[in-house]
């Protein structure tokens, strides 16, 4: 008896989008879109701060020079920089044709990122179910069960986070990581040998598996940290899908490979090679494993839902990532690599959107997935009034008093009187996160990055340290100058101003001065 043989009805036009109707929202349309708008809302009413002064000062660097731009934060050649990937380099277009500030365009991608986020996980959580409602809770869950200590890190997708890192790179790259996962599935899907599509899959043969291979090379060049969970769960989907390996499904899929190898390998602005054995960002991310627990324990209320996955099919392709996932963030912690506890968020997604699944069940439910349903909802309020209330409720019409997020200084008042280019010593905290991104450099760039040798860095951190030490001679401090070509001092109000400096400028919110160093006073339009 052969096996049995499953077709599928071709979906043309507005309703390939749906696989439904048209003109009739799904639920998670409805809602999704609802979202976006309130989360848009809280994005823009807060003003950007944390990485967000890295990530305007790279589309500075591209705006001045598309083809050669220099360090993202000193005076000094950038090539070899991983923050000049491709969807950089088209904001450093966009820059250039529209004159925006690298501020400007982070703030207005905060909107665009968010779309592919949402687009992408409606797309990925509609390839493991049919259940209407299931991306609607797959949302909520991701955004809500986390832990219940806050905290703002780039790639991490809860609520807070959201209200200050939307439009990081890492926003977009995990966005492009559920289309890329819900298009593996999909042809994974194709491959199986018991299942004919009548019609086209919409993804082109041949074609389309190089395309998913240039995807994640562009999740790659775009977010490095991102695409080493991306191309992870990419293995437990084809995984799950596979019941042996015929030689025509295995060469598609050395397609696909080839193709991401070959187009990251070839982008010209930096070598991605050379960032297998980079281990400058590490030693910051020791924190994030440290305070693992209390960052995620809410994720583990789906559990339950992933063990009835895995004891229906031990290949199911929310169970295998969230396995592979594991291992992933284990061995950053055992090997040292401590950058890859940014894997934490997909580490959850398969728990969180396995709840969401199992919930998104039709009615009547037993007592079991009742018990699981009130446990969710408990942890969702837990989880919002503990830390992410803050982010969209505003402190105005907020009766309780809700943690709200970060709300930085602004540097305008600053930055009108460097010019792009000149050298900056700071000892604010908040300055040197942030004075880059209107086009000034620093003599110690507070990152690192493989454009600079680590070295280099620590010792031009070491000559800054000299020159703010409180006990600095002006002949000391004057070879500081003179060796970084400073410019400007931009002080905290804690720290006594150099008798060779002059005072241009200073904030009224937080009490910095603005002093002028290394040659004439310069005269400034107020």
């Amino acid at each position: 008896m052969s096996a049995p043989v499953l077709v599928r009805r071709a979906v043309r036009g507005a309703t390939a989008l749906r696989g439904g109707r048209a003109g009739r929202l799904t639920p998670y349309q409805f809602y999704g879109a609802l979202f976006w708008l309130v989360m848009t809302l809280a994005y823009w009413r807060i003003p950007l701060c944390c990485d967000a002064g890295q990530h305007a000062a790279v589309v500075e660097r591209l705006k001045a020079d598309l083809l050669h731009p220099a360090h993202t934060m000193a005076d000094l050649p950038g090539a070899g920089s991983p923050y000049y990937g491709p969807y950089a380099v088209a904001q450093g277009l966009v820059a250039r044709l529209t004159g925006l500030s690298g501020w400007e365009v982070v703030k207005l991608a905060g909107p665009v990122h968010l779309l592919v986020l949402l687009t992408g996980l409606g797309r990925f959580v509609r390839s493991v179910t049919a259940r209407p409602w299931a991306p609607v809770w797959a949302l909520l869950f991701m955004t809500l069960l986390w832990g219940t200590a806050r905290i703002l890190w780039s790639g991490y997708l809860g609520l807070m986070s959201m209200t200050t890192n939307l439009g990081y790179p890492s926003a977009l790259a995990i966005g492009l990581t559920f289309w890329a996962w819900a298009w593996t599935g999909t042809r994974a899907r194709d491959d199986a040998p018991a299942v004919r599509f009548v019609g086209p899959s919409g993804l082109g043969g041949w074609w389309g598996y190089a395309g998913i291979g240039a995807l994640y090379a562009l999740i790659l060049l775009t977010h490095p940290v991102t695409a080493a969970s991306a191309l992870t769960g990419a293995v437990a989907v084809v995984a799950s899908r596979q019941r042996g390996w015929r030689r025509p499904v295995a060469a598609r899929w050395a397609l696909c490979g080839a193709v991401c190898a070959a187009v990251a390998v070839a982008w010209p602005y930096y070598d991605v090679l050379t960032l297998v054995g980079d281990t400058g960002m590490d030693a910051m991310h020791q924190q994030l494993y440290e305070r693992m627990l209390a960052n995620s324990w809410l994720a583990l209320l789906g559990l339950p839902a992933l063990w009835l996955r895995a004891r229906r099919s031990v290949r199911d392709p929310l169970v295998l990532m969230f396995l592979l996932e594991c291992l992933l963030v284990a061995y950053g912690w055992v090997s040292g690599h401590y950058t890859y506890a940014r894997a934490l968020w997909a580490v959850l997604v398969p728990l969180q959107f396995a709840l969401a699944v199992e919930l998104a069940a039709p009615r009547p439910w037993r007592r079991a997935r009742r018990v699981l349903g009130g446990a969710a909802v408990a942890g969702v309020c837990a989880g919002f009034v503990t830390v992410h209330a803050g982010a969209v409720v505003p402190r105005s019409a907020d009766p309780v008093g809700f943690t709200q997020p970060t709300r930085w200084p602004s540097y305008d008042w600053a930055a009108r009187h460097i010019g792009p280019g000149e050298v900056v010593i700071t000892d604010g905290y908040f300055a040197s996160h942030a004075i880059a991104g209107y086009g000034p450099n620093l003599a110690a760039p507070i990152w690192p990055d493989p454009a600079l040798d680590e070295r280099e860095r620590k010792r031009r951190a070491a000559d800054v340290r000299a020159y703010l030490a409180p006990g600095s001679t002006r002949a000391e401090r004057s070879a500081v100058v003179r060796r970084y070509h400073v410019r400007w001092l931009l002080l905290t109000r804690w720290h006594p101003v150099p008798e060779e400096a002059v005072v241009v400028a200073w904030s009224r919110r937080t009490g910095e001065v603005l002093a002028r160093v290394g040659g004439g006073v310069r005269t400034v339009t107020r």
